[in-house]
């Protein structure tokens, strides 16, 4: 195992920590995954992306990584309530489904665009409803240690009596009295002892779908619940790392905290950490506000807002969105704009393309220095995963690359490899990026041998000084797009799209 100094920011201290597993080489990582009710958007996308970095460079340093990332399809009420329809429930009665065929749905559209995505499986992915009983056994844990009450067939979480032994509150930095001001009044409040009280098991309603029988009533457990006992089945009573977007650290995070030491007497997560959210247009995404966008919209290149006016001023590769979230550190905020992820496009295009000239680099006795970037990067992975700093040294190396293609330069062979694996490491490896090839990539070889053909075709043309013949060639295949490149080693060329 590779010794090195990863340092990741914890929320829950508030500082940057040198990562100790608690089992090493084993690491325990578990990660919110998406309620599964409707497509994929971008807000999905960062916290896949931003974890997928941190499973890519545990295992490459050498850990064995058991990353668990659930579903969530039962008991994520409307608005992140106690009170109100299950999300999924509602979905089935509109779309007149089973609540299990809109979760299938869903999940397998979740799937689809991480692959579009390149973000790895994790290594279990774990459903709530199918983990029902560990969720009442964690419920009835709480209650027999003193810190749940049973109210009309339901269990709430007792935050005042946890609070009055432990911390409820130490995660979001919130203050339990300024809660209790600024909790709203919901339907149904009368039954909780407390405003800031959150449901451990709820009572179904009759016409509530989906419903277990429990020692308290037939029921569902209440959103918070499923982390925690998912998280301790798969991982252990204490684990290292435990994952989600910003907006889970109140309520969701800090009531997975209060239960796993309510209901075990100590913590189970050592490093919280969160990648904050993704604007558009520097405003808040949101289904409402109308500047909500699908994945696949992004793919397709097809979304109107509320006006009808279309946003995307074209498709977007999968590629295109991971470099675009991996450009920002993960902790920073992310404007999302068309100019953004057109640049991100570009600069992706940069890196390709000087990883493919690395093969057009004769190797000769070197006249250059160059910087240790391996390190460079491994000292910008090891400081919070700081990604946008890979790139900046990636494009780096890509100037040394492109001026060594070109001639200008001169490179050893174990220079020559050193680059190549640096991008086989940090951009392919780690970073996760690919190269995207269309259905037609066959079409797409034998179209690429055409172009080299005719290029051959002109180099003769030259060597026989028909210039007439070498400028129409060039000419042509500059109208249809192409970019010729002319070398001291012959001409090269790309495809502008």
């Amino acid at each position: 195992m590779t010794e090195h100094n990863l340092s990741i920011y914890n929320t829950l201290t508030r500082r940057k920590e040198v990562f100790k597993p608690l089992n090493a080489p084993h690491v325990g990582m578990y990660v919110c995954g998406p309620t599964v009710y409707g497509d994929p958007h971008l807000g999905h996308a960062r916290p896949a992306i931003t974890f997928d970095i941190l499973f890519r460079y545990l295992k490459h340093l050498g850990y064995k990584v058991r990353y668990v990332r659930n579903i969530t399809d039962v008991g994520h009420l409307e608005h992140d309530a106690d009170e109100g329809e299950d999300k999924i429930a509602k979905k089935a009665r509109l779309e007149q489904l089973e609540p299990m065929e809109v979760v299938q749905y869903y999940t397998l559209r979740y799937h689809k665009a991480m692959d579009e995505l390149n973000v790895l499986p994790p290594s279990i992915e774990p459903h709530a409803s199918g983990h029902i009983i560990e969720q009442i056994g964690l419920v009835q844990q709480i209650l027999d240690n003193g810190f749940a009450y049973e109210s009309q067939g339901s269990i709430y979480f007792d935050v005042n009596k946890y609070n009055q032994k432990y911390n409820y509150g130490k995660l979001s930095g919130r203050n339990l009295d300024d809660m209790l001001n600024t909790t709203r009044e919901l339907d149904g409040q009368e039954e909780k002892h407390n405003p800031a009280d959150f449901a451990l098991w709820k009572k179904a309603q009759p016409e509530h779908i989906m419903r277990w029988p429990s020692p308290w009533s037939d029921g569902f457990p209440g959103w918070h619940c499923e982390c925690t006992a998912m998280g301790r089945k798969y991982l252990g009573d204490h684990f290292d790392i435990h994952g989600g977007g910003m907006d889970l650290i109140f309520p969701h995070h800090e009531c997975e905290i209060a239960q796993a030491v309510a209901s075990q007497g100590s913590d189970m997560v050592r490093y919280w950490m969160h990648n904050n959210m993704i604007t558009i247009n520097g405003t808040k995404m949101g289904k409402s506000l109308g500047n909500f966008i699908t994945l696949e919209e992004f793919f397709k290149g097809s979304h109107k807002d509320k006006e009808g006016k279309e946003m995307l001023e074209q498709p977007y590769s999968g590629m295109t969105i991971r470099f675009f979230v991996l450009m920002a550190h993960y902790r920073g905020t992310v404007d999302f704009s068309n100019s953004a992820l057109q640049d991100a496009q570009k600069a992706m295009a940069r890196l390709m393309d000087a990883y493919q000239s690395i093969e057009r680099i004769k190797p000769a006795a070197s006249d250059t220095q160059l910087p240790d970037f391996q390190a460079l990067c491994y000292e910008a992975m090891d400081d919070d995963l700081n990604t946008p700093i890979v790139i900046s040294h990636l494009f780096d190396a890509a100037k040394y690359i492109n001026q060594a293609a070109d001639g200008k330069i001169r490179l050893d062979q174990a220079q020559i490899d050193s680059l190549k694996s640096l991008f086989d490491t940090f951009l392919f490896e780690i970073l996760g990026v690919k190269e995207q090839q269309s259905s037609g990539s066959g079409r797409e070889e034998a179209f690429g041998k055409v172009v080299d053909m005719l290029l051959e075709q002109r180099a003769i043309a030259k060597a026989n000084k028909d210039w007439a013949t070498s400028d129409k060639i060039r000419n042509e295949l500059t109208a249809l797009g192409f970019e010729i490149k002319d070398g001291k080693d012959g001409a090269s060329w790309k495809l502008n799209k």
